[in-house]
């Protein structure tokens, strides 16, 4: 990095206090601070590989429901996945809840104040204790997020990918180097804020950047390169067939497991497509199955295809009974935590059926 951290420092914080989004995890006039420690753990695990814009309406509906980390503690997991619904990566929902409760039973109901404490809780790494103890009660702590690391990577001209071993301790170290002595939660906020708005992963706005004097890669010419891409890897297709099977107005729902991808959540009758012979899997209880359609949906490591019969029950019996099941209307499904592509599977129900 150009010039002294110092100075770096004092520019970035300047601008900050300027043109700061108004956020409402963030103190400003209307909520002066301090920052309740909770309300700073709510917001940050939300934030993990989502997007600010989709995080807020979320983060306002949760607090508001669980307000406190003991509302959060004592509900059902379920009513926690039906209010973490479409936001997605759900377990970070279930690890939010199973620190609350482990805030509750080792820390008095307070959230502990230091990095090594924060990662003893379920779902905190050490970006996320670097954020909660920093910005919550501004321990002298680094982080390093997806922003962090490029806006960093820009400063001192890393050319290499910024994920390798060698990289991450650098760019960890870096991070710690150029904390300033106090203010140190703005400070941080200031560099996620600088590589959010400023420091973009593409098109980064130079020209208005605070710290441009300080940067190495634009100096060389290089930001629009910098960091270097991540490969590209083939994303596998999972085939699925769902099943939605009526009776007497209701539709029938299955608890998927308790672990893994959707984990306690509820899905019209799903099963895995026989990927030989492409031959339905569905036991003969159903009567007359129709195709309705097909469900994209893509995820960061893989995209799934859903399938999609409609059928009425025979004689009213169950396809299965390995796992949990109830018969409910369409207009009562809000009721129950659902993943989004059966989500768009009950619209095309209401529209099939309107």
């Amino acid at each position: 990095m150009l010039l002294s951290t110092k100075t770096f420092g004092r520019r970035l914080l300047e601008w900050y206090m300027k043109h700061r989004r108004d956020l409402p995890w963030r103190c400003n006039a209307q909520r002066p601070g301090p920052l309740d420690p909770y309300h700073v753990l709510v917001s940050e695990t939300m934030l993990q590989q989502t997007q600010v814009a989709t995080v807020v309406p979320y983060y306002l509906r949760f607090l508001a429901r669980f307000p406190k980390v003991a509302d959060l503690a004592e509900v059902d997991e379920q009513e926690v996945l039906r209010l973490w619904q479409g936001l997605g990566y759900y377990s970070r929902a279930r690890n939010l809840q199973s620190a609350a409760r482990k805030i509750l039973s080792d820390h008095g109901g307070k959230l502990p104040r230091t990095r090594d404490e924060l990662l003893g809780l379920p779902g905190i790494g050490r970006y996320t204790a670097g954020a909660i103890a920093s910005i919550a009660f501004d321990q002298r702590v680094p982080i390093l997020d997806g922003n962090v690391t490029r806006v960093l990577c820009r400063l001192d001209n890393i050319r290499t990918d910024p994920r390798s071993r060698d990289n991450q301790n650098i760019l960890w170290t870096k991070a710690e180097e150029i904390l300033p002595s106090k203010g140190i939660g703005d400070f941080n906020s200031a560099l996620m804020e600088l590589g959010a708005t400023v420091c973009t992963p593409r098109n980064p706005q130079c020209l208005l950047c605070p710290v441009q004097k300080h940067c190495e890669a634009f100096a060389a010419g290089m930001q629009e390169s910098i960091p270097a891409p991540r490969k590209a890897k083939p994303t596998p297709l999972c085939r699925r067939q769902t099943y939605c099977i009526s009776r007497a107005g209701k539709w029938l729902i299955e608890q998927r497991p308790p672990r893994g991808r959707w984990a306690g959540m509820w899905q019209f009758i799903t099963i895995e497509t026989a990927q030989s012979s492409g031959e339905s899997l569905f036991p003969l209880s159903v009567l007359r199955p129709r195709r309705l359609g097909l469900v994209s949906h893509a995820l960061t490591h893989r995209r799934y295809e859903f399938e999609i019969f409609i059928a009425r029950s025979r004689n009213g019996d169950l396809p299965r009974s390995d796992r949990p099941t109830q018969w409910v209307k369409l207009d009562d499904l809000h009721r129950y935590p659902v993943p989004r592509p059966h989500v768009k599977i009950a619209a095309m129900l209401r529209d099939e059926t309107a």
